[in-house]
């Protein structure tokens, strides 16, 4: 499970929070370039679309195979909770929604292999340490909200023209009077930002708090003795099983808050 940790627990847990960068970047910061975060999330994005692509071409009208009938409840799934939140034309949203849900999940699902072994498969091949779970890194929740938050914007002036919605960011809520004009659009403005803010924060700070656990339990493997291997293996497998709920949780709420600020959006005041 856990590799033996140089230099005690705290070093670690620190190796293992390390994102892999180009090596001329500078060090941190928001803007850093974290070359695993987008490598394991383009090629979970590739198996998402390859594993639906290839069910579809085998789909039949008749007795479902156990992938077909799996990927019908998935899809029904998530065109019931857009149907429910949404009620205007749902042919771009519910693919959407499917692509959000799923990538999350899977994305999220990474928390679920041991600590080292992505790391271990990484250093063996020669590419440096690898983290393994893309939504336990800041930039690319913020990336994937920021996207959201171009969607958002782009279904308020679809629907309500750029006239419309500029008259919404000026007189709603407090109402038409000049004097509450800016009042308006400031608090508009924090609203609009506070959508991308949320989605990003709750997503990273659950996926981060999973994989810190993960961690700090695994370091149990390495302390030398018996009694806290046999409580690391019993505590790895209980939070494994509860991490379970926790990843499908987070990839349907980031899939219902993106229905919702698009409809919220896509509504009149």
């Amino acid at each position: 499970m856990a590799s033996e940790p140089q230099g005690g627990l705290s070093e670690y847990i620190t190796h293992h929070l390390t994102h892999f960068k180009p090596v001329r970047m500078s060090p941190g910061g928001f803007w850093s370039v974290h070359i695993d975060s987008l490598t394991v999330s383009l090629l979970l994005g590739v198996v998402f679309c390859l594993w639906f692509w290839s069910l579809s071409r085998k789909a039949t009208s008749g007795v479902p195979s156990k992938g077909q009938a799996f990927v019908e409840l998935i899809l029904e799934f998530v065109d019931g909770q857009v149907k429910d939140v949404f009620h205007g034309d749902r042919s771009f949203l519910g693919p959407l929604a499917l692509t959000v849900f799923m990538w999350v999940f899977l994305m999220n699902a990474m928390d679920l292999l041991p600590v080292d072994l992505v790391p271990l498969i990484t250093h063996a091949a020669g590419a440096g340490h690898f983290r393994a779970v893309p939504t336990a890194d800041l930039n690319l929740t913020f990336a994937m909200s920021i996207t959201v938050l171009v969607l958002v914007i782009f279904y308020s002036f679809k629907a309500k023209g750029f006239g419309g919605y500029m008259h919404e960011l000026f007189t709603s809520p407090f109402g038409s009077n000049p004097l509450l004009w800016i009042p308006n659009f400031v608090l508009n403005i924090v609203e609009l930002a506070s959508k991308p803010v949320s989605l990003s924060m709750r997503l990273f700070g659950n996926m981060y708090a999973g994989e810190l656990v993960f961690m700090l339990i695994a370091g149990l493997f390495s302390a030398g003795s018996w009694a806290l291997f046999g409580m690391g293996i019993i505590g790895y497998t209980v939070w494994e099983i509860f991490h379970i709920l926790i990843i499908s949780i987070q990839a349907f709420i980031f899939m219902v808050l993106t229905i919702v600020y698009i409809s919220m959006a896509h509504d009149h005041h």
